[in-house]
């Protein structure tokens, strides 16, 4: 699994949104972009993370950034998520986990002693010109919500 790595260009990216809309990650420059990756919707920790971007959302739109979380669910289960939560942003729809593989997030997981490929919880803050600010693999839920908002000053 490739990592990325501060100043490394972020890669580009078009997926669906819980909103139907297709997005690229290059529709975003000139924000600060908080890119999270989660393994699932409406599990705990999934859950703990999204909501501590939704409780901050305002300081994060203050800082001229935006948040987008992806995950290999589909639109449909984004979309129950987000509404369950109030979510204010953007879920991305990544079902052949082509995003999560660009980023180095999507690899082998082992739970119970079961092994099985999945998304490492991961988020990247991307700066205005596209470039990775800040890269963090394996990261707990609530640390992502803290280590995000304080990169962005």
């Amino acid at each position: 699994m490739a990592t990325l790595n501060v100043g490394d260009v972020a890669p580009d990216f078009e997926a669906a949104t819980d909103s139907g809309e297709t997005v690229k990650l290059s529709d975003f420059r000139g924000k600060r972009v908080i890119l999270y990756f989660y393994p699932k919707d409406d599990t705990p920790g999934c859950t703990t993370q999204a909501c501590g971007f939704r409780d901050n959302y305002t300081v994060i739109q203050d800082k001229n950034a935006v948040v987008l979380g992806v995950s290999p669910d589909d639109v449909a289960s984004h979309v129950k998520f987000k509404n369950k939560f109030s979510l204010p942003f953007p879920l991305l729809a990544d079902e052949d986990h082509a995003i999560s593989e660009a980023y180095g997030v999507w690899g082998e997981k082992s739970m119970y002693g079961r092994t099985y490929m999945g998304v490492t919880r991961s988020h990247f803050v991307i700066d205005e010109a596209g470039k990775i600010a800040d890269a963090q693999y394996k990261i707990s839920p609530t640390d992502s919500n803290d280590l995000a908002l304080k990169m962005l000053g």
